[in-house]
């Protein structure tokens, strides 16, 4: 029977859990010249002590106006690289697989002066307006994710993710809610994300697995659902995609009627519908905090892996205690085998 402390392999990637840290925006990078802190360093390598079989490095931009905040991560300029590649190999040292997700706001960058976006639409009425790309322009952004897939590389990561959910670029170049082109990125939506997916697969060494963020459904007035999303979905998946990530909205405010709730669990439902329409891993997201609940995911195969944000934020040992709880045997740092009871 699968567990939530089985040991997990895809393609060459080998974990040694099923417990994933989720990319988690830090808004930490007080020179606002998108290289690592400290913070970032004790950050991620406290969750590697704690255990977790993959740390999912927080979205990391390609290009400045591509950051959320002037405070993100970016991947543009090859001075980022040192720092990262720091923070990956001391995750390392304590077993632990290092992800980083690669990506830009578009509409959705606070700090730009002018964002840009597949079409001038804005995100609500108190956002700015953005510009829309030209295609030239478009072709210029795919490029721009390909050398921030390559600096990844060189960083030395294990996983490459990039983020197609939560209304950011590539997801409003898939959504016919924020995609009113005309041009060849209008007429298929999908044109985007394909091109930027082939692009990163030319980067990545052709045993790394490329993991895709989406929203499976956008819980907006006019928005796309589940079937809408298996469809988008597949296109990627042919593109090159290894598995996906599964979470939920982002590209409006949410609409009284659409609103999903706030049960644990609510988006497990669309990561199994990804996961048997297309018959590709799946990592499931959203209040899975409790161990019991995690382990069960894993246990009826809704999911591959299970990411743990909040979980995480409040607890760096969350897979320690995790396995404590669950009573599974795992090893534990050896400064730290007085604090746990043995199975």
């Amino acid at each position: 029977m699968k567990h939530l402390f089985t040991p997990y392999q895809i393609k060459g990637l080998s974990l040694k859990n099923r417990v994933v840290m989720p990319p988690m925006c830090q808004y930490s990078v007080t020179n606002k010249d998108g290289i690592a802190t400290d913070w970032h360093h004790t950050h991620y390598v406290s969750r590697a002590i704690g255990g977790a079989g993959l740390i999912i490095i927080e979205m990391t931009d390609v290009e400045p106006d591509g950051r959320i905040t002037d405070y993100d991560l970016g991947l543009w300029s090859d001075d980022q690289i040192p720092a990262l590649a720091r923070i990956v190999e001391a995750c390392h040292q304590y077993g632990a697989k290092v992800g980083i997700q690669i990506a830009h706001a578009g509409r959705k960058a606070e700090d730009a002066d002018v964002p840009v976006a597949p079409s001038a639409i804005p995100f609500d009425e108190k956002s700015k307006t953005p510009r829309a790309l030209s295609t030239d322009e478009v072709k210029e952004m795919v490029n721009k994710f390909r050398l921030a897939v390559r600096r990844a590389v060189q960083a030395g990561v294990d996983a490459i993710e990039l983020h197609g959910a939560h209304g950011y670029l590539i997801h409003q170049f898939h959504s016919p809610l924020t995609n009113k082109r005309t041009d060849e990125y209008g007429k298929e939506l999908t044109r985007f994300g394909k091109e930027v997916i082939q692009a990163a697969k030319s980067e990545m060494p052709e045993n790394m697995p490329l993991i895709m963020r989406i929203s499976a459904a956008e819980y907006v007035e006019g928005g796309y659902g589940i079937n809408e999303s298996i469809a988008f979905s597949r296109e990627y998946q042919k593109a090159g995609v290894d598995m996906f990530h599964i979470s939920a909205g982002g590209e409006g405010p949410i609409a009284a009627e659409g609103r999903p709730g706030t049960h644990v669990a609510y988006q497990v439902p669309l990561a199994r519908a990804i996961k048997q329409a297309l018959d590709i891993p799946v990592i499931a997201v959203g209040r899975l905090d409790e161990p019991s609940l995690a382990n069960a995911v894993i246990g009826n195969e809704d999911a591959d892996l299970v990411a743990v944000g909040r979980g995480m934020l409040r607890n760096p040992y969350w897979t320690l205690e995790a396995a404590a709880t669950l009573r599974k045997e795992i090893d534990l740092p050896k400064q730290y085998t007085f604090g746990f009871p043995r199975v």
